[in-house]
C-alpha cells in the first residue's frame, strides 16, 4: 500500500494532468457533482497539512523574521498585481478575471514545500512562509480580492473571511491537535498523506473542469495562457526580488517557489462558494492546479542543478 501511495505522490503532476484531460473530454462522469464539494477536498488537504506541522516548523518565523516577512510581502504583492495586470491585458470577462484574481490573492500552496525540497532550497523558510501566508489569508485574501475585483463583482469580504477560517484554518488546527493527542496514529498516517492530498487535488480539478468542459473546449486557450504566464512570472519575479535583496541562493529558490505556487484549490473553492453567479471563476484555479505541478517539477530540476 505504501508503494502505491509513494507512486501516486511522486507522479502527482501527471495524475492531475490526466484527470483534467479525462474530465475535459468525458465530463458526464462528474458534472452532476456540485462544485461546492471541492470545499471538502480542500479541507482534507489542509487537515493533512496540520498533521505534518510541528512547533519547530515555525522556528524560522522567529529566528529569521525578516526573510519570512519579505516572502509574504512578495507573495501578497506580486501575485495579486500580476493577476490584475494579466486580466486587463487579455481583456478577460468578469468571471475569468475574478478567477485569476482569486488565485493571485490566495496564500502559497503546500506543494511549494515539496518543490523547494526537491530544488535544494531553504525548506524551513518555505514552510515558514507557507504557514504565515495561510494564517494571513482569512484577512488578506478577501480584502485584496475586494480591492482588485470589487468594482466588477460583488465581493462579500466578511463571508469570505469566515469561509477561509472554516475550510483552511480549522482543518489545520484540527490536524495539529490530532497529531498532539494521537502521535502514534499520526506517525503511521503521515506516509499516506501525500497520496491522499494528490487524489484530493486531482478530484477537485476534475469537478471544476467537467462542470465547464464545453466552454473550455471553445475558448480555453486564452485562460490557459494567462494562468501559465501568471505562474511563470510569479516564479521569475520572486527570484528577481530576492536576488535584488542579496539573499543566498537557497532562500532565493524558496521565495521564488513560494511566490509562484499558489493554493489554487482555495481559489476554486472560494469561487464556487461565493461567486455562484460567475461559474467560470472556478476555472483559473483548476488550471493553475494542473499547470503549477508541471512547472514546479521543471523548476525543481533546474534549481537543483544550481549551487
Amino acid at each position: 500500500m505504501k508503494s502505491v501511495c509513494k507512486f501516486i505522490s511522486e507522479y502527482m503532476g501527471i495524475l492531475v494532468l490526466l484527470t483534467a484531460v479525462a474530465a475535459l473530454f468525458f465530463p458526464d462522469a462528474l458534472n452532476k457533482i456540485p462544485t461546492t464539494s471541492i470545499n471538502y477536498m480542500l479541507g482534507v488537504i489542509m487537515f493533512g497539512m496540520g498533521l505534518t506541522l510541528s512547533p519547530h516548523d515555525f522556528h524560522v518565523v522567529f529566528s529569521h523574521p525578516r526573510d519570512v516577512l519579505l516572502g509574504n510581502v512578495a507573495q501578497f504583492c506580486i501575485m495579486p498585481a500580476l493577476a490584475w495586470l494579466l486580466a486587463k491585458a487579455f481583456a478577460l470577462d468578469d468571471a475569468l478575471a475574478l478567477g485569476v484574481i482569486l488565485v493571485g490573492c490566495c496564500p502559497g500552496g503546500t506543494a511549494s514545500n515539496v518543490i523547494t525540497y526537491l530544488s535544494k532550497g531553504d525548506l524551513a523558510l518555505s514552510v515558514g512562509i507557507t504557514g504565515v501566508s495561510t494564517l494571513l489569508a482569512p484577512l488578506l485574501t478577501p480584502l485584496l480580492t475586494w480591492a482588485l475585483a470589487g468594482k466588477s463583482v460583488d465581493v462579500d469580504v466578511v463571508s469570505m473571511f469566515y469561509s477561509i477560517l472554516l475550510i483552511v484554518i480549522m482543518p489545520i488546527i484540527l490536524g495539529f491537535i490530532i497529531k498532539k493527542l494521537f502521535p502514534v496514529f499520526t506517525a503511521k498516517a503521515v506516509d499516506y498523506l501525500p497520496a491522499i492530498s494528490s487524489l484530493a487535488i486531482a478530484f477537485t480539478v476534475a469537478i471544476v473542469i467537467s462542470a465547464n468542459s464545453q466552454k473550455l473546449m471553445v475558448g480555453g486557450f486564452t485562460i490557459v495562457l494567462v494562468v501559465m504566464l501568471h505562474n511563470l512570472c510569479g516564479l521569475a519575479f520572486g527570484y528577481i526580488v530576492s536576488r535584488l535583496l542579496h539573499m543566498p541562493l537557497a532562500k532565493r529558490k524558496a521565495i521564488s517557489i513560494e511566490v509562484g505556487m499558489q493554493n489554487s484549490g482555495l481559489a476554486s473553492s472560494l469561487a464556487a462558494t461565493h461567486f455562484a453567479l460567475y461559474p467560470l471563476a472556478t476555472i483559473p484555479g483548476a488550471i493553475f492546479s494542473v499547470w503549477h505541478n508541471i512547472s514546479g517539477a521543471i523548476v525543481a530540476r533546474f534549481f537543483a542543478k544550481q549551487n
